[in-house]
């Protein structure tokens, strides 16, 4: 511990550099400790419980975190069994959450048993593809229009330029807007089991660099991106067009279980949906037609390594519900889940559990299986914790249920 003293006062004399101990001290794990160190003393607080991980920092540093002094602990629990029938995800699944929001794991567990009683969720994923929409600039309207022309002309060569980037990663398509003399080239890519976000960076990048050298009028890059990808934002055009996995899941829940599960009736529940999540969202000028995607969108992204960020458009999405006979149709629609299952935090042991608990983790056989497998759960698990706040707001159960399970006991 002596040791460590030593450096906490050479940090505190300017000897060390807070942001390059790693290099200076040569183990970012030590380094990580007496960056915590320094703090607790400048700071008179304990840091202890942040200092409490799993984690080797050896492994991350450089690549996933910069300046750590720990890590944050969340509570995560399963939801399941859930039954999957999707092209790539078949049979039954426990979810896990991540969260500190009572409630929230009971909600997802309780859809998920009405929808395995009922005879599972049924889930594809009908678009697959990342953009990233460098922005351009040329002179005019008429040198705009025949930049565009020139881009949807040469998709074979672009689609060259970006695979010298990349093994794994592929351009699919180039979709261009002009606004005024400006020009977007909304890039879109395959990724396999990657989220895809760098992949699809540094391929535009290089696509940029083969335009500004191979197209014969004006164009020049003024953005790598120009936030008609869109990243990281709620947007339009990635409601309509997708970006990441664009997926749906479905179920029929039999009037049966509608009573004796969710304590409700079938019409009821569509017409909460109707008023709540198609009416509410429409006064309310809302983008998205649902009564909590991101709840369940954030904890499994949490649990799992995901970008959390990107909860912000993979959230977007609508609920719909129809009446059939006595039982009750329900879908959710997510056009922009982005997921993936190598790369970024997925890497990170706890993150990867998580993922193998749903055999999901790493990459799959063949490549962007996995993905496309994690995308149908996650979907199903979305259902799932749809159609139990439909039902708990139906059978008047909310503020009970968060009476319960969200506020602390004394």
């Amino acid at each position: 511990m002596e040791g460590i003293e030593e450096k906490v006062f050479m940090l505190e004399r300017g000897e060390l550099s807070f942001s390059k101990l790693e290099d200076q001290l040569g183990n970012p794990n030590l380094a990580a400790l007496v960056r915590r160190k320094y703090l607790e003393r400048k700071l008179n607080v304990s840091l202890s419980a942040l200092g409490s991980t799993v984690l080797d920092f050896k492994e991350l540093y450089g690549r996933n975190i910069e300046n750590p002094i720990g890590a944050v602990q969340i509570p995560v629990g399963v939801a399941g069994p859930l039954k999957v029938e999707g092209e790539y995800a078949r049979g039954e699944f426990y979810v896990p959450l991540a969260t500190t929001e009572g409630a929230l794991v009971a909600s997802v567990n309780r859809g998920a048993k009405a929808i395995t009683m009922s005879g599972g969720a049924k889930a594809r994923v009908v678009k697959d593809g990342m953009a990233r929409a460098p922005l351009f600039w040329t002179p005019g309207v008429e040198e705009a229009l025949r930049f565009k022309k020139w881009a949807e002309a040469n998709v074979e060569a672009l689609r060259a330029a970006a695979k010298e980037t990349t093994r794994h990663g592929e351009l699919r398509e180039v979709q261009p807007y002009v606004v005024g003399n400006l020009v977007w080239l909304r890039l879109v890519y395959g990724t396999g089991d990657a989220m895809g976000m760098n992949m699809a960076t540094i391929a535009s990048d290089r696509i940029c660099k083969y335009v500004e050298e191979n197209y014969d009028g004006e164009a020049k890059c003024i953005a790598l991106s120009g936030n008609m990808c869109s990243d990281k934002k709620p947007a339009a055009i990635n409601r309509l067009l997708g970006r990441g996995k664009y997926v749906i899941a479905e179920a029929l829940i039999k009037s049966q279980v509608v009573r004796e599960v969710l304590r409700t009736e079938p019409e009821l529940i569509h017409y909460v949906n109707a008023a709540k999540n198609l009416l509410g969202s429409a006064a309310a000028g809302s983008g998205s037609f649902n009564a909590h995607f991101a709840n369940i969108v954030a904890a499994v992204f949490l649990a799992t390594g995901q970008d959390a960020a990107q909860v912000v458009e993979s959230s977007m999405g609508y609920t719909w519900t129809e009446l059939r006979g006595e039982d009750l149709y329900i879908s959710v629609t997510l056009p922009s889940l982005e997921v993936g299952t190598v790369g970024g935090g997925t890497r990170l042991p706890t993150q990867r559990e998580a993922l193998s608990l749903m055999g999901v983790a790493g990459g799959g056989e063949p490549p962007g299986t996995n993905a496309l497998k994690f995308a149908e759960v996650l979907a199903a698990a979305v259902l799932a914790g749809e159609l139990n706040l439909l039902a708990a707001i139906a059978a008047g159960h909310l503020a009970r249920a968060h009476e319960r399970f969200g506020r602390a006991k004394h």
